[in-house]
Order: structure tokens, then C-alpha cells, then sequence
């Protein structure tokens, strides 16, 4: 699985950095090193949503206080 998030000035003003930390985090909380790979781009293009997030190209919008609740609903459920 592959996880990009926006690191783009909107999304770092919305906490992207946060939002990479605690995702690197629950990665090796989980052991799950061997199967998420988490990648940054500056762009998305949806600025006027939170931070955004894709997985398989869909977008999610992610704060640092959703991480955790779209790390089990996305991540955990699908790997």
C-alpha cells in the first residue's frame, strides 16, 4: 500500500507534518514497514480541504486529531 501525502503550503499550514509523523508512527506500531509506503508530493490540487491524502488515488482529507481514526478505517482494515 502506498500513502501520499500533500505537503504543499496549505497542507503544511493544516498540520501536514503531524499528520506524517503520527502515519510513520502507527506504521511501526503496527509493523507494517514491509507493506505501507509513505511518499510526499506538494500538490494535490484541493488546497481548501485538511491535509490531503491518497491511497490507490483516492483523496482523503486528514487532520493530525483524525490520523489515528483514518489509519484503522484505511490502513489497518486493507492491508
Amino acid at each position: 500500500m502506498r500513502i501520499v501525502i500533500c505537503i504543499g503550503s496549505a497542507c503544511h499550514l493544516k498540520g501536514s507534518r503531524q499528520v506524517v509523523e503520527q502515519l510513520r508512527e502507527l506504521i511501526e506500531e503496527h509493523n507494517l514497514e514491509d507493506r505501507v509506503e509513505l511518499a510526499g508530493i506538494f500538490c494535490m490540487g484541493k488546497c481548501q480541504e485538511g491535509v490531503c491524502v491518497s491511497i490507490d488515488d483516492r483523496v482523503y482529507s486528514v487532520t493530525p486529531e483524525t490520523v489515528q481514526e483514518f489509519f484503522e478505517k484505511e490502513v489497518l482494515a486493507k492491508v
